[in-house]
Formats: C-alpha cells, structure tokens, sequence
C-alpha cells in the first residue's frame, strides 16, 4: 500500500472568493472561517470573499486567510476515508500542517501567522529588499552565482527551492537585480522579478525570526500526532521543542520544497492532497515526479470527488 501526504500551500495561492462555496455548504468549515474572525478580532471572512485583492495580497493578510481557508477544507475532510501519513506545507503552508498534525490549536495558528506576516513586512524598509524566481537553473550554479553577486552587489540567496528548474531567490534589491541581469550565466531561461513585500526565506529576515520567536515561545505547542516534513531540513520533525526553532529558522532559511517531496516519495508517498486554494503545489510536485497521484481539494466540487 501507498502512502498519502497532506500538503497546504502557502502565499501567492490566494483569490478572493476562495473557500466560499464550502463556507456555505459545510458547517465545520464555516465555524473554522469563523473561528479565524474571532481569534483575530476582525471579519478576515469578508477580506477573503470580497476582497479587495490588493488588500488580501498584504502579506499580514494572505497568510491568516490562506491558513483559514487550508483548515476549513481540512476540517471537511475530517470525517472522509482520507488520512495522512506525513504532513508538509509551502512556507506559510506548514503551520496548516501543524494544525493537521495536532501540533498547533487553529486560533494560536491563525494568531501567529497574523504576527509572522506583520514582522516580515516590518523586518525590511519598502524597497530594499527583492525577490525573483529563476527559470531553468541548475541549484548548484545559482548558488554559485547568488555567492558571486552577494560579494560585490549585495546579499541574495536561494529562497524557494521548489521543483526542477524552479527557484526563487531574495535578498537585497541591489542583489536580486544583479541575478536578474546575470542569471544566464547560472543558465538560466528567465528572471522574473515577484510582487512581494519583502526579501522573504533570506538572512535579512532574521529581524522577523526574533520578534516571531517571543510569539512562538508563548503559543501552546504539542507533539505531532503524524510526521509533519519540516521547511528547513526536508526531514520529518514530531517534537513540539523541534517544531518552534525550525518554525524559527523557517522565516530566514530556504524553503527546500522540492528536496521535501522527493523525501516522502523515498519513504512510499505515492499520493499526494493538496489542501486549500489554488493548484500551485499540484504543479510543482508532478514538475518533481510524474508517477505520483496528485489532487487539489481546493472547492466543493473537489471535495465531494474526492469523499467517493
């Protein structure tokens, strides 16, 4: 028998109007949704139904509504056959697999990733810090390059490792755009510059990792009740005392997504469940393996096929 991961996105997986249609079909999904409002003391609900988008692209606003919406199709599968033997998220994305794992309550969730998304937005001054994903690069020639370029136009590093020919990387604008004007060297097709708000998964957020690391200290932490692949190390963490510093490090460190996949395909995952809006992981992890069985629940519709 094959085994099953739970995997939840992270930032840039939001729409507006996302999780509605379960929001009014399923009971334990909207009390999640209304959960999420309470726990933050404002309507995050009405933020992630009618928008704005520029306003639910905030950082301090995508990765609450992203966790929310993750939980609430979550708590729909709750009851279903499915269950998983590992859990992962992108980025943000993990604390969506704590939740599942048993690890974090969804309210101090919800509460922490509110913070994180305010401390990252604050950890650098608009407009200094950048990110840029590369298309066609190899890991080891980028890194090469980002080294170069970090000795003599200013920091940048591998952010995002997400598949294949896929990496972001982050740090200062002056950096980030010294890679866009060299990536070729490093063989890459294309730089793309991203909309972001900061130089996020790169050492100038360690600001960030601090003042998340005092939120993280008071937040009730418990064991994994199933292995959750950690963002740092693409290795399984259960501990709670684990789980807090690489949460920690998560914020400066980068995201080895594709490193992460590959883990649970070594360790028999041949079906993977991407929980929350969009389809952006479904992407990236048949990028990774073709063979494995890759579905979104990320609507009713989703949902219902996949209870049969």
């Amino acid at each position: 028998m094959g085994k099953t991961a739970f995997v939840f996105p992270g930032q840039g997986a939001q729409a507006v109007g996302m999780g509605q249609d379960i929001y009014e079909a399923i009971p334990a999904s909207r009390a999640v949704i209304e959960a999420a409002d309470e726990a933050l003391g404002f309507k995050l609900s009405e933020l992630i139904f009618q928008g704005p988008e520029e306003k639910l692209k905030q950082t301090v606003n995508t990765q609450p509504a992203l966790l929310a919406v993750s939980v609430a199709f979550l708590e729909a599968l709750k009851d279903g056959p499915l269950k998983p033997d590992f859990v992962a998220g992108h980025s943000l994305g993990e604390y969506s697999a704590l939740v599942a794992a048993g690890a974090l309550s969804f309210a101090d969730a919800v509460r922490t990733v509110r913070a994180r998304g305010e401390f990252m937005e604050q950890a650098v001054p608009s407009g200094q810090g950048a990110m840029a994903a590369v298309l066609g690069a190899e890991r080891e020639a980028l890194a090469a390059l980002c080294a170069s370029v970090s000795a003599d136009a200013g920091a940048v590093e591998l952010a995002n490792v997400n598949c294949p020919g896929q990496i972001v990387v982050s740090g200062t604008a002056a950096g980030v755009q010294a890679v866009v004007e060299r990536g070729k060297e490093a063989g890459a097709k294309r730089v793309i510059p991203l909309e972001v708000s900061g130089p996020f998964h790169s050492s100038l957020m360690k600001p960030a990792a601090e003042r998340l690391k005092d939120v993280l200290a008071n937040v009730a932490m418990r064991d994994a009740s199933v292995p959750v692949i950690a963002n740092v190390t693409a290795r399984p963490v259960t501990a709670n005392a684990d789980i807090r510093g690489l949460l920690e490090e998560q914020v400066y460190s980068p995201v080895l997504w594709e490193d992460s996949v590959r883990y649970l395909i070594e360790q028999g995952v041949d079906a993977f469940v991407e929980i929350g809006s969009g389809t952006v992981l479904a992407g990236l992890i048949k990028k990774i393996d073709k063979s494995v069985s890759v579905v979104s629940i990320n609507s009713l519709e989703a949902l219902k096929a996949a209870a049969l």
